[in-house]
């Protein structure tokens, strides 16, 4: 739409929609189906994964996971992009165990004890979800987001990891 901007060396995937005024600086990576909504930037070095969300006026300044919904001025993860999943064909199913996987992840009510590291794993080995590839892909993505020269991940509201 108008007014964007796509810096040098992006790298951008198929069936994006940019809203107005959406902004990416140098060597930003945006994977498939991801939606922004109008006014927002994003810092040099991200990566938005795909099926994800960015809500009016955010700046990203952290890789946002796939399958994820943020906002803010300084975007924090807001849960699942839900509507997003259920407009590209996501099953009921695959929706809820990949909401679970983030309930384990962000939510859990023992999330200050143990690493984050520790939270993954668990979900890695649990039942339904290790055999969800969408679950995988997700917990993936997101242990990407923390590889030597990435920025990690947009913050969950009430997590400091």
């Amino acid at each position: 739409m108008g007014s964007c901007h796509v810096a040098h060396d992006c790298k951008i995937g198929s069936n994006n929609i940019f809203a107005n005024g959406t902004l990416l600086a140098g060597h930003v990576v945006v994977e498939d189906y991801v939606h922004t909504a109008g006014s927002v930037a994003v810092h040099q070095f991200c990566q938005i994964g795909s099926y994800s969300f960015i809500g009016g006026g955010s700046m990203i300044s952290q890789d946002v996971p796939k399958y994820m919904m943020v906002s803010g001025a300084r975007a924090e993860l807001r849960g699942l992009n839900l509507e997003g999943l259920r407009r590209n064909g996501f099953s009921s199913l695959q929706v809820r165990e990949m909401r679970k996987a983030y309930q384990k992840i962000f939510m859990a009510s023992d999330v200050m004890n143990g690493s984050f590291e520790d939270h993954l794993s668990q979900v890695e080995k649990m039942g339904e979800l290790a055999d969800s590839e969408f679950v995988l892909s997700m917990v993936k993505s997101i242990r990407a987001s923390f590889d030597l020269g990435r920025r990690g991940i947009c913050k969950f509201r009430n997590w400091s990891g």
